[in-house]
């Protein structure tokens, strides 16, 4: 495999393939394949350390062959396979494949086809291979996935008679929702959250820095009104990693509205209000995340 272009494109591969790891949710897994020069281990101990080690090491490493690696789902039929270019740029974008063990060719066209139609809309983005899997490809693989495990009961299920059931309207209406960006650093977006907190009634926090994080809980309407919010202001890289009902058992931790500087104080506060798991199985405060 060729190497890297130059360290400004490693840091910039290095960059985006964070993101695209840290926005993975649970049962998403990236794995790097193996080169002939080994150098798989390099650039997964990159994003374990990113970004205190580049920072600490400057130009005082030697240049990786381009990373290919894989991301799987759990219980899936199909993984995506990338194969980055030696020059990182938004014009030069990498070799996309979605690959099965028992992919159809009509099946393997049609993917192609999704991804050469995607790619046209993420060129030219700062981080298009990151859009283009987290925004495009991992939704469309996570709806093929449930469509097969629906096609695979409807026989089991097709004689069952169900009866009439009279369901009462849901009694729990209190709501939680975590959000991540690449970043949060703005005064406006901020003192707006902090607004819309005492407004909505909403508490919960905001992780500033890179990443960002934000975290909020309260009523049902009164949630995802702060949501719809928070997705109207231009971020790079935001995604809402989920906005649902509080499961049950879980009391309420209202304090009002914080800000938190660092990933491990993210992880304490959601341990102190019991609820640690929401962040870790998302990749937020594990091992390489200070």
């Amino acid at each position: 495999m060729p190497c890297i272009a130059s360290h400004a494109d490693f840091q910039r591969t290095v960059e985006e393939l964070y993101l695209l790891k840290c926005s993975l949710l649970s049962g998403e897994s990236l794995t790097f394949e193996e080169s002939t020069d080994g150098d798989a281990a390099i650039w997964s101990k990159c994003l374990d350390s990113y970004p205190e080690q580049l920072e600490a090491e400057g130009h005082d490493y030697p240049l990786p062959a381009t990373p290919c690696f894989r991301i799987v789902l759990d219980g899936g039929r199909f993984w995506i396979d990338v194969q980055y270019p030696a020059l990182h740029s938004t014009v030069v974008l990498p070799i996309v494949t979605v690959k099965g063990d028992d992919i159809t060719r009509s099946e393997q066209q049609r993917w192609q086809n999704i991804i050469e139609e995607q790619m046209a809309e993420v060129r030219g983005s700062e981080f298009p291979t990151y859009e283009l899997i987290a925004t495009y490809l991992l939704p469309r693989l996570h709806s093929d996935a449930g469509a097969s495990r629906l096609h695979s009961t409807d026989n089991h299920c097709r004689d069952v008679v169900f009866p009439s059931i009279v369901t009462a309207p849901p009694m729990r209406y209190y709501y939680h929702a975590l959000l991540t960006s690449h970043h949060l650093i703005s005064p406006t977006k901020r003192k707006n959250m902090q607004q819309w907190s005492s407004q909505l009634r909403v508490s919960g926090f905001a992780k500033v820095g890179y990443p960002g994080c934000v975290y909020c809980e309260g009523e049902q309407e009164d949630v995802e009104e702060f949501v719809a919010n928070v997705k109207a202001m231009q971020w790079l890289a935001l995604r809402v990693r989920f906005v649902e009902a509080l499961p049950e058992g879980l009391e309420e931790g209202r304090r009002g509205w914080v800000e938190l500087e660092k990933v491990g104080e993210v992880v304490e506060e959601m341990r102190r209000l019991g609820r640690e798991c929401f962040v870790v199985e998302m990749g937020i405060g594990s091992a390489g995340q200070k």
